[in-house]
């Protein structure tokens, strides 16, 4: 069973912002704006703009900035602007007619030059949860976005990290994932009763630090 279906990304992430405990695994995150977008930039170089509700990487935009000016990249095509308000007006014509979000664009590791992120499945069992899957996903070969709907390649966690971060314990990574998913799923239940299912997307960066992208009540 299910269980209760929260879909605003935006609700989730203020829930898990709320715990210390979290909060630093969580990347810099702000409804959108033009002028968020403009100040996260100036601070990130890049960001990941999202429908505050969906799912499958359907509206997912990456949105950057460097020596050449503002670009944004929306599946295979990538396109630049001298200036802000330039990009600005062609990504509006991008973005679909959702509200977004903005998120902290993290440098994934890669796996011959595809990025991979990973998604954590759990499933309430009466009174207690358990761990159904670690999968990593590798994104389809030109994409950003890793998901399987997408052309995403899944393969086991444990080949994931070896293969993407070869000098990188992968038993102390799964560990650190199994942690913070449980200190989330209670986070998550105490803002959220009656949720049964949830999925956790997370990213492993080039050094090695792990993010929550994203959690899902509704994981495919």
């Amino acid at each position: 069973m299910a269980g209760r279906q929260l879909a605003s990304k935006w609700l989730k992430t203020e829930a898990l912002l709320s715990d210390p405990r979290i909060a630093g695994y969580i990347p810099g995150t702000m409804e959108y704006s033009a002028a968020g977008l403009l100040r996260m930039l100036g601070k990130y170089g890049t960001v990941v703009i999202k429908p505050i509700v969906g799912g499958g990487g359907f509206g997912v935009i990456k949105v950057f900035r460097n020596s050449r000016g503002y670009g944004f990249t929306h599946m295979h095509s990538t396109r630049m602007y001298r200036n802000f308000s330039s990009m600005k007006r062609s990504l509006d014509l991008f973005k679909v007619k959702r509200k977004y979000l903005m998120q902290q664009g993290i440098s994934l590791a890669r796996i011959d030059g595809r990025p991979i992120d990973y998604r954590v499945k759990v499933v309430k069992n009466g009174t207690h949860w358990e761990f159904r899957s670690m999968v990593g996903r590798v994104a389809r070969p030109g994409l950003f976005v890793t998901n399987l709907c997408k052309g995403g390649t899944m393969l086991s966690c444990r080949e994931g990290l070896r293969r993407s971060l070869p000098r990188v314990r992968t038993s102390a990574k799964k560990a650190e994932m199994r942690r913070l998913t449980l200190i989330c799923i209670e986070l998550l239940e105490r803002h959220f009763p009656g949720i049964g299912e949830l999925g956790f997307d997370y990213a492993v960066d080039l050094r090695g630090k792990i993010w929550i992208l994203e959690v899902n009540t509704r994981p495919k």
